[in-house]
């Protein structure tokens, strides 16, 4: 704009002798109505700029709400199938506990930090029903990230009342789930963490093992575990369980007062609810001195 007002006082300083009055007059008009439809165009491409911009975002804002439909219809398949830490009834099942989906390979959320755990083992104990008491050991050393969670989650008594879902009793395929949030296979405490530590190389987890379940993704971890009470072969092809620790005791009173009792209703994978309703009714951890 400044280039074109500088033209138009050009044309009307122009030496007074050389130009009539009437002609004077008439190249002012002509100037300004210049000026008036230089203003006009300005104005007209300053509105279609911002109305592109505006467009722009609003595509931008489609996308995003797309990408969040999406997502939520994912957590929501894993909601509903996720309970399912681990997948199908044969000796090779995957253990999936899904509590959510994520598909990148990064953590989301305020994911406790790894170096809580220490580099240590820590021990403690998870009761069960009141009356089923485990001894438990976490590795700090083999399973940090997974240790500082667990750590974390049973200072906080995040698992006090929460539920064991999900049992597996087939031969090979002996496992007992619990810390959904919402006691049913979802939810979590509000962040999802990676990457897998200390996994079996040959998909075999022993009597006594304590995994953490997830989703499809190494990063999908979060608050749900499974203790394997009956050596368990799981499918190893998309990456495998953590190994966060191990059942130190009272094993026998699991399986002789919860897992023996069988699976209300089991589901097309062969796991279902225990028969015995199951709560987490304590858990303690302390650093081994």
């Amino acid at each position: 704009m400044t280039g074109s007002a500088t033209l138009v006082a050009q044309s009307t300083r122009g030496p007074k002798s050389t130009v009539a009055p009437k002609n004077q007059a008439r190249d002012n008009r002509e100037a300004r109505e210049r000026l008036r439809l230089y203003k006009a165009r300005q104005g007209l491409h300053d509105r279609q700029r911002r109305r592109r911009l505006r467009d722009n975002l609003v595509g931008a804002g489609v996308l995003v709400l797309v990408a969040a439909l999406a997502t939520g219809s994912q957590l929501a398949f894993a909601g509903s199938h996720g309970s399912e830490k681990t997948a199908s009834a044969s000796a090779s099942a995957t253990a999936t506990p899904t509590p959510s989906a994520s598909a990148t390979a990064a953590n989301t959320g305020d994911v406790p930090s790894k170096s809580i755990a220490k580099d240590a083992t820590w021990t403690g104990s998870l009761t069960l029903n009141k009356d089923v008491k485990l001894g438990i050991e976490l590795d700090g050393k083999k399973a940090p990230q997974a240790t500082s969670v667990e750590i974390k989650l049973i200072q906080e008594q995040f698992y006090n009342g929460t539920t064991c879902h999900r049992l597996a009793d087939s031969d090979g395929f002996e496992f007992l789930q619990c810390g959904s949030a919402n006691g049913d296979g979802t939810g979590d405490a509000g962040f999802e963490y990676g990457p897998l530590e200390n996994v079996p190389s040959d998909g075999k987890y022993e009597k006594g093992t304590i995994a953490i379940a997830r989703s499809s993704t190494a990063y999908s971890q979060s608050t749900q575990f499974f203790i394997v009470y009956g050596d368990t072969t799981l499918d190893g092809s998309t990456g495998g369980y953590t190994v966060v620790g191990k059942v130190t005791s009272g094993l026998d009173d699991l399986v002789s007062k919860i897992t023996s009792k069988g699976i209300a209703s089991a589901g097309s994978d062969g796991t279902g609810e225990p028969k015995v309703s199951t709560k987490i009714t304590g858990a303690t951890i302390a650093q081994e001195k």
